[in-house]
């Protein structure tokens, strides 16, 4: 009777040592595997495979927190215990971060996607049905993105567990590149949706034009968040803060004119891509990185 018990245990000891063994793979296996799992019925819905009710809308929110936040949860529980991920937590509402980088994330980055939208049409932008109500309401969106919309549980696994042993690893730069990619194929799923103009209806050129365009975007958000989080010695809020802030403002392209600014991710890639060459530039390549004693052990 002891023999399955004993199994039992022997089984949760060998999966510990493979987590052990290998953080960062079994870290975006488990973000990816259980992201896509609950997503599932969500896309399901969407392209009216089982009935569409709003109930399913939950799953699209919450395949962040099952996805890398549960993920990172798992691997700093395994690596450094219970008392470790309070820590990690509580160290995320560090808010004191100077004003310059509140004003970066709630002006300047609005501000350069703004640019995208300049330099690709040719002039400033129309916009058709923008009313003051979106300008009141903005600060509540912003709260509710943050939270909700992505930045918060996905920077916990993203840029909280993944870039600091990454940058230990591979260098700074290799580092946010190859994260960046990642990042951008865990959302492959949301182009089967409205999220990401997919769903009944939709044609491959999602695939072939829209997702390219993603990645690219993804790779220059991923040097703009890495350059923050080491120019603030790792504070997770302000990247959180500008990944919602970039976010949030991208709700004012639905209400663009010009049908090349609102139906792709080019504007807001173009934009933003420029930005991070000249954080490129500006840093040599290193994106403020400076390795500590504590990461080095992270990559090991």
């Amino acid at each position: 009777m002891l023999k399955p018990l004993t199994e039992s245990k022997s089984t949760s000891r060998n999966l510990k040592e493979i987590l052990k063994s290998h953080p960062l793979t079994s870290f975006f296996v488990m973000a990816y595997l259980f992201s896509w799992i609950v997503l599932t019925p969500f896309i399901l819905s969407q392209w009216n495979i089982i009935p569409k009710t709003k109930i399913f809308d939950v799953f699209f929110v919450l395949n962040a927190f099952v996805g890398p936040m549960l993920a990172a949860y798992i691997m700093i529980r395994t690596l450094e215990g219970k008392g470790e991920w309070k820590v990690f937590i509580k160290g995320i509402w560090k808010l004191k971060v100077g004003l310059k980088w509140y004003l970066f994330a709630l002006i300047v980055i609005p501000t350069v996607i703004y640019l995208g939208f300049v330099i690709l049409n040719g002039g400033i932008p129309t916009f058709k049905g923008l009313t003051t109500q979106f300008y009141a309401t903005y600060p509540i969106y912003l709260v509710v993105v943050f939270f909700f919309g992505g930045p918060f549980p996905e920077e916990i696994g993203w840029r909280g567990f993944a870039l600091p042993r990454m940058q230990s690893k591979f260098g700074s730069l290799k580092a946010t590149l190859l994260l960046g990619i990642i990042w951008a194929l865990w959302h492959l799923p949301h182009f089967l949706t409205a999220a990401q103009r997919g769903g009944p209806g939709s044609n491959i050129s999602l695939l072939y034009y829209n997702f390219p365009i993603f990645i690219v975007l993804c790779l220059a958000v991923s040097i703009i968040l890495t350059w923050v989080f080491n120019s603030k010695q790792g504070n997770l809020f302000i990247v959180m803060l500008v990944h919602a802030s970039l976010n949030t403002f991208g709700f004012i392209q639905p209400y663009l004119t010009n049908p090349s600014l609102k139906e792709s991710d080019l504007s807001v890639g173009l934009g933003l891509g420029l930005f991070a060459l000249i954080i490129l530039i500006f840093t040599k390549g290193k994106l403020g990185y400076k390795q500590s004693s504590s990461e080095v052990e992270l990559g090991n």
